[in-house]
């Protein structure tokens, strides 16, 4: 890429992930602080869920059961701004749920999601999967995104 194109496209990434952090800003004030627990039903599942896959679940136990981890931990899924797209997905695990998380549950293993993050999320779906480069927990699906990486990694939410 030459230095007249990215000095052209450096101002529109800029003001991009400004309305990004803005978005993020306005959703922190407009969240409740209450926490709420779901657990995912097959049966019945809510549209609002975040739903985790066979292989999401089965990794999740299998991560708990090693011997590093002295206690409980759960999935939590975050979002953050940044990335190629706009916004990306953090996963990290953790033993604690905080006011205002939401806890999805599944066969056992819970799924934990800020309520920020929660409204650039709504619905979707959590897998984890296994690839000759990478393994990473992924959201495969977002109704809430219009468009991202190939690496599933970072989004841009509707408008």
């Amino acid at each position: 890429m030459s230095r007249s194109s990215i000095r052209r496209f450096c101002p529109i990434f800029i003001a991009r992930i400004k309305q990004n952090h803005k978005i993020l800003k306005s959703s922190l004030y407009s969240s409740s602080s209450s926490a709420l627990h779901e657990v995912s039903s097959e049966s019945s599942p809510s549209l609002d869920a975040i739903h985790m896959t066979d292989n999401c679940v089965k990794r999740i136990k299998e991560l708990q059961a090693s011997k590093e981890l002295s206690e409980e931990k759960m999935l939590r899924l975050s979002v953050e701004t940044g990335g190629c797209s706009g916004f990306q997905y953090v996963f990290d695990l953790d033993d604690k749920t905080n006011q205002d998380d939401r806890v999805f549950e599944r066969g056992g293993v819970k799924l934990i999601v800020d309520n920020i993050s929660y409204d650039f999320v709504k619905g979707a779906t959590v897998d984890y999967i296994e690839e000759l480069i990478r393994s990473a927990f992924l959201v495969t699906t977002n109704p809430s995104a219009v468009g991202g990486c190939s690496c599933k990694s970072s989004f841009m939410v509707k408008e």
